[in-house]
């Protein structure tokens, strides 16, 4: 029972903004949802009996949303994509984690913060940092200290991708999913920043988005080795090559699935809708809750070395996008 007051909360707040929304359709229900819960977390609805519930909007109901959304793509939609969208998805990453782990060195964060900074950044957010925390045994200060910078970047670069992708590329669709899904942090600001677009661009988003994901499994085993390399004495603790390596994340898998049954049997139109209807107030929902469990207090509290860490690796992946998307004539 306790979740309940979190999950009322915020999907009251997905309901207003959906109601506000009508009258600007321009920034879209996810935007005002993420925006007003951000307003309404730090001020009026900020209180510890909501946070079970918010916790578990933001996490459960986003993972449902993704998985719904595998049945409204199919193969031909993901063909979009492309060879050089997968290729720059490659490009992307392994860029900005060397760039990251580069620039965390240079001002004195430690291996292990410069790793997570790197991964959270490079893959997706949270879900990225918890996976290779223990591959490279990081303590749960730095593991906290990093999340919090994480995600203020990708809430900062959420709402000006949508911003930066009109200027440069206009209506060219493409570009803009490319260049929101192969940068933002985490599931949530990928889902919210497209919102701000279209809901097409939502789709090709998230399959950049997931592709990113589909490497967090790679990017943890290499993690865990370099940090091996770099630190022998870890083998007497436990050698990564010998732990067992993060699987997919279910809500991929369930995306894939069911993108895969979408193509081969190609599902009833009405059961498509039913999925659009409920992956949209599931993904309003746990935007609200995103926004109510944003506390800016928090971010202040880590000082400026880390704002500026943040902010760097933000330019400079935003940067390496645009290079990218450019060289691989996306």
């Amino acid at each position: 029972m306790l979740i309940l007051p979190g999950l009322i909360t915020a999907f009251v707040v997905a309901v207003i903004s959906k109601v506000v929304a009508i009258w600007l359709p321009t920034l879209g229900a996810a935007t005002i949802a993420i925006l007003l819960g951000i307003l309404l977390g730090n001020t009026f609805l900020k209180n510890p009996v909501l946070e079970k519930g918010t916790k578990i909007a933001e996490g459960k109901l986003l993972e449902f949303s993704v998985v719904l959304l595998g049945a409204t793509v199919t193969f031909q939609t993901i063909a979009q994509i492309g060879l050089k969208g997968g290729l720059f998805i490659l490009l992307q990453m392994s860029l900005t984690i060397i760039a990251t782990y580069i620039l965390g060195k240079k001002m004195l964060f430690s291996d292990n913060m410069s790793l997570l900074m790197a991964g959270g950044n490079a893959v997706c957010g949270s879900s990225a940092i918890a996976s290779i925390a223990p591959s490279i045994h990081a303590k749960e200060e730095e593991k906290g200290q990093i999340i919090t910078l994480v995600n203020l970047l990708g809430t900062i670069l959420m709402l000006l991708l949508p911003l930066i992708g009109s200027i440069i590329y206009g209506s060219d669709i493409l570009t803009k999913s490319a260049l929101i899904g192969g940068t933002l942090q985490s599931v949530g600001q990928v889902v919210a920043s497209a919102s701000m677009i279209n809901g097409q661009v939502v789709e090709l988003a998230m399959l950049f988005k997931i592709m990113r994901i589909m490497l967090l499994v790679v990017v943890v085993y290499l993690f865990g080795r370099f940090k091996q390399q770099r630190t022998p004495s870890l083998e007497t603790v436990g050698s990564p090559s010998k732990k067992k390596i993060s699987a997919l994340p279910w809500y991929v898998v369930g995306f894939l699935l069911f993108c895969i049954v979408n193509s081969l049997i190609h599902l009833p139109k009405e059961f498509s809708e039913i999925a659009h209807f409920f992956s949209g107030w599931f993904e309003i929902t746990a935007l609200a809750a995103i926004g109510l469990r944003l506390d800016f207090q928090k971010f202040f509290k880590e000082g400026k070395r880390f704002l500026i860490y943040g902010l760097s690796v933000g330019f400079i992946q935003v940067l390496l996008a645009i290079v990218l998307i450019s060289l691989l004539s996306i």
